[in-house]
């Protein structure tokens, strides 16, 4: 099956709730995963996490938990039910418990995890959320597998062995048995897709660097990036370049959506921040703030996305739920500014898709892996090349834009206040969208980025790299342990005590 990141499945997406794509919307698809290869509903599930990742420390505060349940219960993605997913759990009688505790494993977020019910088999497994929603199981009943979410799936037990089958259409029940019986297996589980955009065996995609897509844009005579980004997709998913832009279409419109609500003030119980677009609104109309209409709205249309986050609002990860708002917010502010249409911020969008294909295929979007360069900072650069193509400027100048913007960020560190994805988040987004503007800007007036997009984008990734786990999404360095964030965490209702009921 396909390598290859898609947009809509790695980059630009999904419609979630939640403050983390990276905890939130990827435990709900592990659940859902693990539910549908234990068979059903588990009663029982143990969950262990190791105590030098991620999720040791964030699983509560960041949705790990509800996302999981929710998941184990069937629930999508955007259901507003997300957030009673542990009353519904107790309703019907599922139990789970976390323990924290050590083991090998390779990733910050990983799930260990065994799954039980009366009158079923014990399933164990593991899974690892990868990125901006993206999750991968990566053991099963102790047998190493790769199960992204993006075919059907067919685990065959045989002897000692499981094979595992990938197809991008399920099989019927008389064909599985029929298969069932060819490796002799004595069991099979299945699990359905998740991602919108499916695998396929033969996916070729015609370029998958920067200095490939050039090439290829002179030889076909390709102007603009949005074009190569629709181009790309279609071959990455075997759908035409017109449903491309229509998949991008259905998404601007939620995005829009997301912040008009944001603008009008939203409330929730559990977060740090009372409602500040109203205060920035209030500012702005009486002439408080410096006379910079472009800016101001941006950067209004920025804090606007982050607050429906906060507020358990729907959003779209753009790459990811924590940098949500870099790229909706840039893009969509210049486009009220500047009365452009919804056909040219869906162009932008693209082409902000496909620098994040890049990011995606040769980096990481996972904070707890390379810090908040590879989500506020990949949002800025993605955000970069989308204010070129809104501006009129061609894929060289959008990719000089990614540069510029991806140079900008290099070392930043992931260190969420309490667990949430509030502070210093908000003024993250905001300057990846300010970052992404003044990018843009240098790269339409003709100034030399001197370094390659690919070269940027890997050295991005080895800074990350080095960065100390403590400074990735951990809650253990940076503006998390200083005495005010300290004293902020116990006030909040969800807690970080590693317990569950």
């Amino acid at each position: 099956m396909s390598d290859y990141p898609s947009i809509f499945n790695d980059v630009i997406g999904p419609v979630m709730r939640g403050p983390s794509s990276s905890h939130t919307a990827a435990s709900v698809r592990i659940g859902r995963m693990a539910a549908q290869l234990f068979g059903d509903m588990p009663k029982e599930v143990m969950i262990d996490f190791d105590p030098t990742g991620s999720l040791a420390t964030t699983y509560d505060g960041q949705g790990s938990k509800i996302g999981l349940l929710g998941g184990f219960m069937g629930l999508e993605l955007d259901d507003a039910r997300l957030w009673e997913a542990e009353s519904m759990a107790r309703e019907q009688g599922l139990y789970m418990e976390v323990r924290i505790v050590p083991y090998p494993n390779n990733h910050p977020n990983t799930y260990k995890m065994a799954l039980k019910a009366p009158n079923m088999e014990p399933m164990s497994i593991t899974a690892i959320s990868t990125g901006g929603g993206m999750v991968e199981i990566v053991e099963l009943d102790g047998h190493k597998v790769s199960c992204r979410g993006g075919a059907h799936e067919y685990f065959f037990y045989s002897g000692d062995s499981v094979i595992h089958q990938k197809f991008e259409q399920s099989l019927g029940r008389e064909e599985a048995d029929q298969m069932a019986k060819q490796y002799g297996a004595s069991k099979t589980r299945y699990a359905a897709p998740v991602l919108p955009v499916l695998d396929r065996e033969a996916a070729q995609v015609p370029f998958i660097t920067a200095a490939q897509m050039t090439e290829y844009a002179q030889k076909h005579h390709h102007s603009h990036l949005w074009e190569l980004a629709a181009i790309y997709e279609s071959h990455r998913g075997g759908i035409s370049t017109t449903r491309v832009v229509e998949m991008m279409k259905e998404i601007v419109i939620k995005i829009k959506k997301s912040i008009e609500s944001g603008l009008e003030g939203t409330h929730y119980h559990d977060r740090i921040l009372d409602c500040q677009i109203i205060s920035f609104k209030e500012s702005l109309k009486a002439g408080k703030l410096f006379p910079a209409s472009l800016v101001n709205t941006m950067i209004a249309y920025t804090i606007s996305m982050m607050e429906v986050k906060s507020s358990m609002g729907v959003i779209v990860a753009a790459p990811t739920a924590g940098a949500c708002a870099v790229l909706p917010g840039a893009v969509l502010g210049a486009a009220k500014e500047l009365d452009l249409s919804i056909d040219d911020v869906v162009k932008a969008m693209l082409s902000a898709g496909m620098i994040g294909v890049l990011i995606a295929k040769h980096a990481t979007f996972a904070a707890e892996v390379g810090g908040c360069q590879a989500e506020c900072g990949s949002g800025s650069g993605m955000a970069a090349a989308a204010l070129v193509e809104i501006n009129g400027g061609g894929y060289g100048e959008a990719m000089t834009a990614a540069s510029f913007a991806l140079q900008n960020i290099l070392g930043m560190v992931c260190d969420p206040v309490a667990n949430r994805v509030e502070v210093p988040c908000m003024g993250k987004n905001v300057m990846g969208a300010m970052n992404a503007l003044s990018s843009a800007t240098m790269a339409l007036a003709g100034v030399d980025a001197v370094i390659p997009l690919d070269e940027v984008i890997s050295a991005m990734d080895k800074v990350g790299k080095m960065l100390p786990f403590e400074l990735r999404c951990t809650g253990y360095g940076g503006l998390s342990i200083t005495p005010t964030a300290l004293r902020m965490v116990n006030p909040l209702s969800l807690s970080n005590d590693m317990q569950t009921t």
